[in-house]
C-alpha cells in the first residue's frame, strides 16, 4: 500500500526555493521516513508530541534517530502520531485500517491499488513541476487497507446514508404514492420538448414523421405561405412574381379541395407541391422580410380566429334550429297516416285487449309524443325485447295533430301480443289552467310577450340560449303531463315512463321488482360530472333555492323513470311540483324546461337505479363508450342530435335504425330511408 503525504505551504515554498537541489529533498524525505517504519517495525511507543520518544528494548537512541524523531515531530500531527503509537504497541505490524476510522488531515491521500508486496520500500520522487510533492510507500498489512482523503470519504459516506435512507422510503411508499410518483414523471417528460429542430421546412415533406394527412397538411402549409408572399409581391410591385404565386395558389387549392386524408388525393398532388415549393424558394429569395411576414401571418391568424368563434356561433344556432324541426319525411308519414285514420270507420278505429289498461298486475308504460315514427321505435324496441310481450301495456298520449296518425299507425303495425292505447291530451279536460300553473303560466301575457313578440331578439346575433328555450317542447303540455301521472292512470300502482328518443335494448320488467325503499321515482344519476349537478339547472343566487337545497346534489335523468303513484299519492308530489311552478311564474329559480322542476319535486325522494339501466349522451356526446352502450338497458338520444334528424351522430344512429320498417309502403311513400 502507497501512502502519500503533501508537504505544508510553507514546505512548497522550500521545495520551490531549491529548485535545482530536488536530490537534497529526495535525502531529507529519507532520512526522516526510514527511521520511522524501522522504528515502527521494532514496536517503537510514542507516547506524546511533546514527550522525549523512547524504544522499551534500549535505552539509548542513536543521535541519528534523535533527529529524525524530532523532525517527525514537525512533519505529522498529534492524531497521526497517536495513530502510530496506539498501533504499534505490541500489537505487530501497523494496521491501515485505523486510519480509515480516524479524521486524518486532508493532505493524506491514497494513490495506487492494494498490493501484496512485503519487506519492500519504494520511495517514489515526484515531479520538480508539482507544487506538492508526493511520497508513494508500499506498507504490508493483512487487510490491504487504502487510505483515502478524510474529506472525500466523509461525503462518500453521506452520500451512501441518503441513498440508503432514499431506498428505504421508497420500499416502504404504498401504492397510491408510487402512482403519484409516475404522474408527476409523466407530467414533467410532457414538458420536455423532443422534436427535432432545424429539419421542418414549410414545403418540404420530412419523411420522419409521416402520418395519413401529412402531404395534405403540407399542401395547406403551403397554401398559407403563398397567400403571404402574394401580399407581399403585391406590395412591392413584383407583378411577375405575383403571377405565379397566384396560378400555384389556385392549383394547391383546387387539388386540396375539402381533402383530409391523403389518400384522397388526386395523383398530380406531388407534382402540384413540387411546383408550389420552387415558387414560394424563389418568393423567399426576393420577398422574404421577418417583420412582413411575421405581421402577415399574424394578421391572417386574426381572421381565422374571427372566422371560427363566428362558425361555431352560427353552428350552434343551426343546431338549435334543427333540433325544433319536424323533417319532411316524418311531417309526410303523420299526414299520410291521418288522412287515413279518418277514412276508417269508427269500429275499426279501437284496439284490441282494451282489458288490460288497469291491470295494476302488468306492466305498464307512459309514452308522451308528437313523433310517430319516433314513437315506434319506442315501442317496437321494448316489445322485440321482452321475454312475454303479452304483459306489457303502453300508455300512448299525443296531441290533436299527431292524434289520428298515432292511432292509425299502431292499427297498422299492431305490437304484437302487447296491448296499446293511444290518448288525445287536449281532451284532458281536468287540465286547465284554473288547475295548472305552467299552463296558466304559457297563457300569461308576459309568457306570449316572451315567445311570440316580433321585435324580441330570435335571430343569431342574440345567441343560441335566447333559441334554446324558445323550443316548441316547452309550450307543449305533453313535456309537463309527466307530473301528472296519478291523475292519468288513476287506477295503477307503478308505471316506467319513456321519452320518445330511447330505444330499448333488454327485457325491461326487472325494474318492476326494484325496491325504491319508500321512494317516488326510480331514475339513474347523472352527476359524474360537475355540469350534473343541481347548481348546473337552479338558481342559488335565490334565497329559496339556496335554502331548501344543495347545489352539489347529484342529478338524475329523465327518460327512463319508474314511478311509485302509490308513494306519489301518499306525499302529494303534484302538489309540491305547483308550488314551485308558482313560485317560477317570473323564471327566477330555474329557466324553461322539466328537469329543474322535477329535481326540485323528488328531491328527496329519488332511488338510484344502476347505470347500466340507461346510458345517456347519444345526442350530444360523440365518445360514449361502446361497450357500455351495447350492454345498456335502454340508450337515450338526449340532446340536439336526434336520430331522426340529418345532424345525428352517424355512430349511433344504427340502435335506431334497426327497429325502423323501412320497407313498409308509408316509410317508402314518403322517402324515408337510413
Amino acid at each position: 500500500m502507497a501512502l502519500k503525504r503533501g508537504l505544508s505551504s510553507a514546505g512548497v515554498q522550500r521545495n520551490r526555493a531549491f529548485g535545482s537541489r530536488f536530490p537534497v529533498a529526495i535525502l531529507i524525505f529519507f532520512s526522516l521516513l526510514v527511521p520511522l517504519i524501522f522504528f515502527v517495525g521494532r514496536g517503537l511507543h510514542i507516547s506524546d508530541q511533546n514527550d522525549i520518544l523512547s524504544s522499551p528494548g534500549e535505552k539509548n537512541v542513536d543521535w541519528r534517530e534523535k533527529l529524525a524523531l524530532q523532525h517527525v515531530k514537525s512533519l505529522f500531527s498529534k492524531e497521526v502520531i497517536d495513530v502510530i503509537a496506539a498501533n504499534t504497541n505490541d500489537m505487530g505490524p501497523l494496521s491501515l485500517d485505523y486510519f480509515r476510522k480516524n479524521n486524518l488531515s486532508a493532505s493524506w491521500k491514497v494513490i495506487g491499488e492494494k498490493t501484496s508486496i512485503t519487506d519492500k520500500i519504494n520511495f517514489t520522487a515526484v515531479d520538480a513541476r508539482q507544487e506538492t510533492p508526493q511520497v508513494k510507500v508500499d506498507v504490508s498489512s493483512g487487510d490491504h487497507a487504502q487510505l483515502v482523503d478524510p474529506a472525500k470519504l466523509a461525503r462518500r459516506q453521506l452520500r451512501e446514508k441518503r441513498r440508503e435512507k432514499r431506498a428505504n422510503e421508497l420500499v416502504q411508499r404504498d401504492d397510491e404514492s408510487i402512482v403519484k410518483l409516475e404522474n408527476a414523471a409523466i407530467e414533467r417528460s410532457k414538458s420536455v420538448d423532443s422534436s427535432v429542430l432545424g429539419k421542418y421546412s414549410i414545403w418540404r415533406k420530412e419523411n420522419e414523421n409521416e402520418n395519413s394527412d401529412s402531404t395534405v397538411r403540407l399542401i395547406r402549409d403551403q397554401i398559407i405561405m403563398a397567400r403571404v408572399y402574394l401580399s407581399i409581391a403585391k406590395m412591392k410591385n413584383k407583378l411577375d412574381l405575383f403571377q405565379q404565386l397566384q396560378t400555384r395558389l389556385k392549383e394547391s387549392q383546387r387539388s386540396v379541395g375539402d381533402v383530409t386524408a391523403d389518400a384522397d388525393l388526386s395523383q398530380s398532388a406531388p407534382e402540384k407541391i413540387k411546383a408550389m415549393g420552387q415558387v414560394l424558394s424563389k418568393a423567399r429569395e426576393q420577398l422574404y422580410d421577418c417583420n412582413l411576414v411575421t405581421g402577415k401571418l399574424r394578421a391572417m391568424l386574426q381572421t381565422a380566429d374571427e372566422q371560427v368563434r363566428s362558425l361555431k356561433k352560427q353552428s350552434t344556432f343551426l343546431s338549435q334550429l334543427a333540433a325544433k324541426t319536424i323533417p319532411n319525411g316524418i311531417h309526410c308519414l303523420s299526414m299520410r297516416l291521418t288522412i287515413d285514420y279518418y277514412l276508417l270507420s269508427p269500429e275499426k278505429r279501437k284496439f284490441p285487449r282494451s282489458e288490460n289498461l288497469e291491470n295494476p298486475n302488468l306492466y305498464h308504460y307512459a309514452l308522451f309524443s308528437d313523433n310517430v315514427l319516433a314513437a315506434s321505435v319506442v315501442v317496437n324496441s321494448t316489445v322485440t325485447n321482452a321475454k312475454d310481450p303479452s304483459k306489457h301495456v303502453f300508455h300512448l298520449v299525443t296531441d290533436k295533430l299527431n292524434f289520428g296518425a298515432m292511432n292509425m299507425w299502431f292499427l297498422l303495425n299492431p305490437p304484437g301480443k302487447a296491448t296499446i292505447h293511444v290518448e288525445n291530451v287536449d281532451e284532458f279536460k281536468w287540465l286547465n289552467s284554473s288547475y295548472c300553473p305552467v299552463l296558466r303560466q304559457l297563457e300569461s301575457a308576459a309568457m306570449k310577450n316572451y315567445y311570440f313578440k316580433a321585435d324580441h331578439p330570435t335571430t343569431l346575433s342574440s345567441g343560441a340560449s335566447n333559441l334554446k328555450y324558445r323550443n316548441p317542447k316547452y309550450l307543449s303540455m305533453l313535456n309537463h303531463l309527466r307530473f301528472y301521472l296519478p291523475q292519468v292512470y288513476p287506477k295503477l300502482d307503478k308505471i316506467l315512463f319513456l321519452d320518445d328518443d330511447i330505444v330499448v335494448q333488454k327485457d325491461l320488467t326487472g325494474l318492476w321488482a326494484v325496491d325504491l325503499r319508500g321512494k317516488v321515482n326510480g331514475a339513474v344519476e347523472t352527476c359524474g360530472e360537475s355540469f350534473h349537478r343541481f347548481d348546473k339547472y337552479l338558481n342559488f343566487s335565490n334565497p329559496h333555492i339556496a335554502r331548501n337545497f344543495d347545489p352539489n346534489a347529484c342529478g338524475w335523468a329523465y327518460g327512463m323513470n319508474m314511478f311509485d303513484l302509490k308513494e306519489w299519492k301518499k306525499k302529494d308530489i303534484t302538489g309540491i311540483y305547483h308550488k314551485w311552478q308558482n313560485m317560477n311564474e317570473d323564471r327566477t329559480l330555474w329557466k324553461l324546461g322539466t328537469l329543474p322542476p322535477g329535481l326540485i319535486t323528488f328531491y328527496g325522494l329519488t332511488h338510484p337505479l344502476q347505470k347500466s339501466w340507461h346510458v345517456l349522451g347519444l345526442g350530444y356526446n360523440p365518445s360514449l363508450d361502446r361497450s357500455e352502450l351495447d350492454n345498456a338497458a335502454v340508450v337515450h338520444y338526449n340532446g340536439n342530435m336526434k336520430p331522426w334528424l340529418e345532424l345525428a351522430m352517424t355512430k349511433y344512429r344504427g340502435y335506431w335504425t334497426k327497429y325502423i320498417k323501412y320497407d313498409h309502403p308509408y316509410i317508402r311513400s314518403c322517402k324515408l330511408s337510413e
